[in-house]
């Protein structure tokens, strides 16, 4: 749903003119690939000008007879008309006119043009209409002077890159778009010229007080299987979220990951497109490589001019030796009631400072809980709404002892599931196939020990920004499955460690 070009064409007091040209190079190397041998370049201005003033009859040449446009066996379309250009032609060429100014635009065509496809095929066709109808009601807001036009006609250049960024119709109401920002306001000749040049990936310019933030989120998978002939596994991957609020076209700033000394290194690092350079040791290394101590341990440095919104910085995983919560369970069935039992142990390496810890103990098919007989020697044990899930709220943090557990009987109707409420099912979990699934978070910590350092951070803006760095490790899949039963087997193992002593 893109765009070739725009043109906004003058027609005043018998004279023709090209008040605004934006092209588009990216998308239209997209419409040479998809176009193939019926791809027309794109003219110069006053090609296209003369082409579609022909093509309207407008031009002096209007009353002769011209085949492609006067022949009868042309089919007219409203707004969207073919402009031959020399022995090629461009279509689909979207027209509208309003107080002497011609408004058109070419969309992308994603597909061959031979067989003609119907328009309302064509997704770029809505998006190209609202822009050429926000165009419009834009410039019809002015007085219709002269001055005043060739100021919103200045704008509008600027106000384009918020609105069709790369192409990409995102935003047509160039109204509302000025009342919100105060970045549309042209320039003076003297400071556009000493101005840097703003990028298109970059369609604005913050104004406000500086704040650069930097947040670490390691994430934490693992299956728990607490058998002898099966192994446990995990992975962790982290991301680094960036917001930066600077003034100015191009800031830029570099920020750096740290480790501590016996740190797992970090590996299989993606970087976003904004980052103007890295180290080449930084990318070269691959979870699948084995682990030693010739791993790049950092610090990881990132120079990037950062985009307006919040972005991810990087990404990275890493080959971490231990779980941070090490559990089993075992649930054995005795008649329509089950026998339960789960321990949880806490690493004595992990903070023992959670913002929430939760282990939900769900129960497919079997319909709900008629009864439970359990006791905990930490926390609190709730049965949901629902009747077919505990929910063991830990709390804050682990005992001393950093274990916990939970034994009790639960009991289930004689007759299977009742029709009576909405009960958990799948087709998969039968029988004594069950699993204990946790959800935790630990702020200000990493499992690799992976931190910013607000004082490392280098901005090069106008003014000092206020820095703000965190951190964060939080759970995502994290499954402890009934030893007593069948589980899935993950086919590769990421690590393994049942006993920490």
């Amino acid at each position: 749903m893109s765009v070739r070009a725009i043109w906004l064409l003058g027609l005043e007091k018998g004279t023709t003119s090209v008040k605004l040209s934006r092209r588009f190079p990216t998308v239209e190397k997209r419409a040479r690939n998809f176009n193939g041998k019926n791809y027309t370049e794109l003219p110069e201005d006053k090609i296209f000008l003369n082409a579609l003033l022909t093509e309207l009859d407008m031009t002096e040449l209007d009353k002769n007879f011209v085949e492609h446009r006067d022949s009868c066996c042309r089919i007219n379309r409203t707004s969207v008309y073919e402009i031959a250009i020399g022995d090629s032609v461009l279509w689909p060429v979207l027209v509208m006119t309003q107080n002497a100014i011609l408004y058109a635009c070419l969309p992308l065509v994603e597909q061959s043009l031979t067989p003609r496809p119907p328009l309302i095929s064509l997704r770029g066709i809505s998006p190209a209409f609202a822009l050429l109808s926000g165009l419009m009601t834009f410039l019809n807001m002015t007085q219709r002077s002269e001055p005043e036009i060739t100021n919103k006609m200045t704008q509008i250049s600027a106000m384009l890159m918020h609105a069709c960024p790369l192409g990409t119709p995102t935003d047509t109401d160039f109204g509302l778009m000025q009342t919100l920002s105060g970045s549309f306001v042209p320039q003076n000749p003297i400071s556009s010229v000493q101005a840097q040049k703003q990028p298109a990936w970059k369609p604005g310019i913050y104004k406000g007080k500086p704040q650069v933030n930097v947040c670490v989120t390691e994430q934490i998978r693992s299956m728990q299987y607490d058998k002898n002939d099966v192994i446990d596994v995990w992975q962790e991957y982290g991301t680094v979220t960036c917001k930066c609020d600077l003034e100015g076209i191009l800031p830029t700033v570099t920020v750096s990951l740290n480790l501590p000394i016996n740190g797992s290194p970090l590996q299989d690092i993606l970087v976003h497109p904004c980052v103007s350079a890295v180290d080449s040791t930084i990318l070269t290394f691959n979870s699948v490589d084995d682990v030693d101590d010739s791993l790049f341990n950092g610090p990881y440095k990132f120079p990037f001019t950062p985009p307006l919104d919040v972005f991810k910085l990087c990404y990275y995983t890493s080959q971490v030796p231990i779980p941070p919560i090490l559990g089993s369970y075992q649930m054995k069935e005795e008649e329509q009631n089950l026998k339960i039992t789960v321990n949880l142990k806490l690493h004595e390496s992990v903070k023992n400072g959670f913002e929430y810890c939760e282990a939900h103990i769900p129960f497919f098919n079997r319909g709900p809980i008629v009864h439970a007989e359990c006791k905990v020697n930490h926390g609190q044990l709730e049965v949901s709404r629902e009747k077919s899930l505990l929910v063991w709220v830990i709390g804050q943090k682990f005992p001393k002892s950093l274990e916990v557990s939970l034994t009790g009987i639960v009991m289930f109707p004689a007759f299977g599931i009742s029709n009576h409420s909405v009960q958990l099912t799948d087709p998969f979990c039968t029988g004594l196939t069950a699993y204990v699934k946790l959800y935790f978070r630990i702020p200000d910590y990493t499992l690799t020990g992976c931190y910013v350092d607000q004082h490392s951070i280098q901005v090069y803006s106008s003014a000092k920004p206020r820095i703000i760095t965190s951190r964060e490790l939080l759970s995502s899949e994290y499954y402890i499955w009934n030893s007593k039963g069948d589980a899935p087997v993950a086919s590769r193992p990421l690590g393994s460690l049942r006993n920490w002593e």
